[in-house]
């Protein structure tokens, strides 16, 4: 595991944001976790690579680990938001963004409206629609409780915040965010500009058609479907059993997606 340089909290629009800074770079890369997450969970196995040769920022948003909540519900919109603000408080004005799963769909937020301060975005295994998740995916998702959270990120979350009510909230507050998806329209993702990767694996959660949806959309945007299951590219900790060598790869389209050259 990768030693951060820097970690601390930022007063972040009515939350104490946690943040970790590892690397070195000119521009740096924003890691955005998915939902239920946290920094180690989503992107414990992946930062080791990206960390040798970029400036690394990774979050934690609303609930999560970490960070505080809020007396407000969670939303793709305020996350944003919020990561947007503690980049400021940091003093980077302009950065990369790799977001996973709801990360993924926050980046697309940050994307569409603060383009400003984008460089490139890489979206990994995200929706930008309810639509795009597989067929069946909110079967009994309503009645869901945090006993059918999987173990692994119940472990992870009280690794860093060992309050069982902090672990509950987010639970709740993250079912509730999808069972409201927000849309993003055609249009929003039409107006961005920026230099976009996205990437999904052949056996995810989301439809493989819906994420060329988005690469038709968004000009320009390049396209990678890797074998595996949503998280496995990346190492995140619900897919133990991948190797390495997988990790290594995915770090190295990123690498190269950044960096400007062709794989």
């Amino acid at each position: 595991m990768e030693t951060y340089q820097k970690s601390g909290h930022q007063s972040v629009n009515g939350i104490e944001m946690y943040y970790e800074i590892y690397g070195e770079g000119k521009i740096p890369l924003v890691l955005i976790h998915g939902g239920g997450s946290t920094i180690q969970s989503t992107f414990g196995r992946l930062i080791p690579f990206l960390a040798k040769s970029n400036k690394l920022v990774a979050v934690e948003l609303q609930a999560h680990g970490r960070t505080s909540d809020r007396n407000a519900p969670e939303s793709f919109a305020q996350d944003a938001k919020d990561v947007v603000t503690l980049l400021g408080q940091l003093d980077i004005h302009k950065a990369d963004f790799l977001g996973f799963s709801n990360g993924g769909t926050t980046t697309l937020h940050i994307a569409s409206h603060y383009p400003d301060v984008v460089n490139k975005i890489i979206v990994v295994s995200a929706n930008y629609q309810k639509e795009g998740l597989i067929d069946g995916f909110y079967n009994g998702f309503g009645d869901a409780t945090i006993e059918h959270m999987p173990a692994p990120l119940k472990t992870a979350f009280l690794a860093v915040n060992p309050d069982q009510k902090a672990l509950q909230n987010m639970f709740e507050k993250d079912k509730q965010r999808m069972l409201d998806f927000t849309d993003l329209s055609d249009d929003d993702l039409k107006g961005i500009k920026c230099a976009t990767l996205l990437m999904l694996a052949d056996r995810d959660v989301i439809k493989v058609d819906h994420v060329v949806k988005m690469s038709k959309l968004i000009a320009g945007a390049r396209l990678t479907v890797l074998p595996g299951l949503h998280g496995s590219m990346i190492g995140e900790n619900l897919n133990p059993d991948v190797s390495d060598k997988s990790i290594a790869f995915t770090a190295h389209l990123v690498e190269t997606f950044l960096k400007g050259h062709s794989a």
